[in-house]
């Protein structure tokens, strides 16, 4: 078995996070983190590319995400710490992948927050049609980095109702939906023949799956948040792989089973991408007071997965400076534990989604979503690939939660992800991403290189 590297350092660090996560809030930050936008809004652009085939394309985008949060759980069970993935890349691969999985997974999450934000104006707009949407998001900035600045106790209580919330509304949905369906509506619409026709249960055919599996990812943005709260669990060991267990069945009900509700209901080609499909078709349904329940629902799960940003991005800037990989600024801890630099630090960055927000009120969702998704896909590609490295570490027989089918499952996750990147260039939207992609991480490498001519610069005297 091959040594690992040296763990990161700590000595700089003041004090330590505090584990007073209890199960309960690991299980709903789960959810919260992958039940969001993703889902409630982003789902029309999808059901535009496959139709009714989305039941399939989140079968199949549930398996994927699932076996790779199999190979996160065995780690993060095995070595439970805030930093997770970037932890894991520094110590069995090297400096930059430690470096590079952690900031990018910091930006993935500024990009996350940024596309939860940019349509928050949506959705109180719903009900106040002239508030302008720059101010909706500023106001949820400013609320949730204040929640987020006081203690992860209270973090982690406000994500398990805001979380509780989206369930039990889903939960409804789907039982209102299935009574419509069997015991009929109002609406001619309405029936399960809408699952074959309006050109078939794949209208686009092959190409229009293959396609969908671009937007239906990002829905699962969010669910590597279990590893990240390992550092702060009270009994790791047990709550991790729970958490990790139930993602599948989670999937099938709230993602398939919302979905499924949704395409009966309505004519696939008839789901707009303007609003939430979920509060359109409800209201094209004529249930009164559905509506309004329903887009408050989503505006709670896009100020949940907001939430779940920022308690991500502290905690990942902190990992960072105890590996030497960013300012020791973040390693500075209030007296309740929280690292608060990290927290104010990424609330600034995402102050730039109210500019944009700002100059273009439209189309701000797709654009941010697509680098969002790109950058996903690099985090659950280091995930895979770091999991290679770490199993070769250790004795699969001494871990506490194994990964199964390594590493065939690795291999077939890391092509899928190539795929997802090289599907990203046949939609318009995505295709900047794409682009862009490339740019990001040799970026990330110029600033690697800089910060160990730097710190060889503080380490060597002068003229030596």
């Amino acid at each position: 078995m091959r040594t690992p590297p040296a763990t990161p350092r700590t000595d700089a660090a003041p004090a330590t996070l505090a584990r007073t996560l209890k199960n309960r809030h690991i299980q709903m930050i789960a959810l919260g983190g992958a039940i969001g936008t993703g889902l409630f809004y982003g789902s029309a652009a999808s059901i535009q590319l496959v139709g009714p085939g989305i039941i399939l394309s989140y079968l199949i985008g549930g398996l994927m995400i699932y076996l790779i949060m199999r190979m996160l759980g065995e780690m993060s069970t095995q070595e439970p710490v805030s930093g997770a993935f970037s932890h894991f890349a520094y110590r069995y691969w090297g400096g930059f992948a430690g470096f590079l999985s952690g900031w990018n997974y910091w930006l993935l999450y500024v990009l996350v927050s940024m596309a939860e934000l940019s349509v928050v104006g949506i959705y109180v707009n719903y009900w106040l049609p002239d508030f302008p949407a720059w101010a909706s998001a500023l106001a949820v900035l400013l609320s949730i980095t204040a929640l987020n600045l006081l203690n992860v106790r209270l973090y982690g209580e406000s994500e398990f109702w805001l979380a509780f919330i989206k369930i039990a509304a889903i939960i409804g949905m789907i039982v209102l939906g299935l009574l419509l369906i069997f015991l009929g509506s109002d609406q001619k619409a309405s029936g399960l023949s809408n699952l074959w026709a309006h050109g078939g249960f794949l209208p686009n055919g092959i190409h229009g799956l293959l396609l969908s599996l671009v937007v239906v990812m990002f829905s699962f943005g969010g669910t590597e948040l279990i590893g990240i709260t390992a550092g702060e669990a009270d009994d790791p060991r047990r709550s991790i792989p729970r958490a990790i267990n139930q993602v599948l069945w989670r999937i099938l009900l709230f993602y398939v089973g919302a979905l499924a509700v949704l395409v009966i209901l309505y004519p696939w080609n008839q789901i707009g991408t303007q609003g939430s499909p979920f509060v359109l078709i409800f209201s094209n349904l004529g249930i009164p007071a559905a509506p309004d329940i329903l887009n408050l629902v989503v505006l709670t799960a896009a100020i949940s997965v907001y939430n779940s940003g920022m308690y991500s991005n502290g905690r990942m800037l902190y990992s960072l400076a105890q590996q030497g990989n960013a300012p020791r600024i973040f390693l500075r801890l209030s007296p309740r534990q929280v690292p608060w630099a990290g927290i104010l630090f990424s609330s600034a960055c995402t102050l730039v989604i109210v500019v944009i927000n700002f100059l273009v009120p439209e189309g701000a969702f797709m654009r941010i979503m697509a680098v969002a998704t790109a950058a996903a896909a690099t985090t659950w590609m280091m995930i895979v690939l770091v999991h290679l490295r770490f199993r070769r570490a250790h004795d699969a027989s001494k871990l506490h939660f194994l990964s199964p089918g390594f590493p065939w499952v690795n291999y077939l996750c890391a092509a899928f992800l190539v795929g997802l990147v090289a599907l990203m260039t046949q939609l318009d939207d995505t295709r900047p991403a794409v682009y862009v992609l490339p740019v990001w991480l040799g970026v990330l490498y110029a600033g690697y290189r800089l910060r160990q001519q730097s710190s060889r610069a503080t380490q060597d005297p002068p003229g030596s």
